[in-house]
């Protein structure tokens, strides 16, 4: 274990963040389908599905871990995906997996700060993110650096887990997340920290209407929310606007 990441927006959340991921990486994969029953696989095809009517040919994936989400994308034929992440260890893992499946022409990971992206403006037609903007330590500032990096009229597309609200959902997914998980996760990860963040890091996160409002707050427009699976994880979309016509 390498250090604590405070849950919510505290100094030096970036780098204990990055230090947490790049010690559980080897077992990040095993984990998610282990603890997720393999639903997050789903959820991340449905995420993907949600570009297929824009066509997008070139799409940025934030916090891209190992490569899951990036190399879901493919599946509506892009011609490139690129990842970055914080973690290099994750993505470490993530280019052998692409390299194991001969993708590395299409698909490209690389480290980078969700705040500071390392591209110029308007280069992609869509960004994803999947489990990934809870960890941003300034939401707002990753969001704006989205929008900036996204084409006019380029779509985000945001999985993230959020609050189910149904009785008994609600309380089963409680006890699920505050203890199995870190239980489970301590044994398998031999991290004990990284899978206490996990919960703590869901309980602070402003989902549903407040992360739609915050989308809105930094110039996204057409944003819309789908609860997945009883409200534990939910799908968000938004646009960049479009370029006006110039005044005659």
């Amino acid at each position: 274990m390498k250090t604590q990441p405070p849950p919510g927006e505290a100094p030096g959340k970036k780098e204990a963040v990055a230090a947490m991921f790049d010690d559980i990486a080897p077992r990040y994969d095993l984990l998610n389908r282990v603890l997720s029953f393999g639903i997050d696989q789903h959820w991340r095809v449905r995420a993907i599905k949600l570009l297929e009517q824009d066509k997008p040919r070139r799409i940025l994936d934030v916090a891209t871990g190992t490569g899951d989400l990036a190399i879901k994308a493919l599946a509506i034929e892009p011609e490139k995906v690129v990842g970055v992440d914080i973690s290099e260890e994750m993505l470490e893992h993530g280019r052998e997996k692409i390299r194991e499946q001969g993708l590395e022409d299409r698909i490209t990971l690389r480290k980078g700060d969700a705040e500071k992206l390392p591209f110029s403006d308007s280069q992609f037609d869509a960004v994803v993110v999947a489990f990934g903007v809870r960890n941003f330590e300034h939401l707002e500032a990753g969001l704006r650096e989205i929008l900036r990096v996204l084409t006019p009229g380029g779509r985000l597309v945001v999985l993230e887990f959020s609050h189910p609200n149904v009785f008994p959902i609600k309380h089963l997914y409680k006890f699920y997340s505050h203890v199995v998980l870190p239980a489970v996760g301590r044994v398998v990860s031999k991290n004990a920290v990284a899978y206490r963040y996990l919960p703590a890091s869901v309980d602070v996160f402003p989902s549903g209407e407040q992360f739609l409002s915050r989308l809105r707050d930094v110039g996204f427009v057409d944003t819309e929310s789908v609860p997945l699976t009883f409200g534990i994880a939910s799908l968000y979309s938004a646009l960049r606007p479009a370029k006006r016509r110039a005044k005659r």
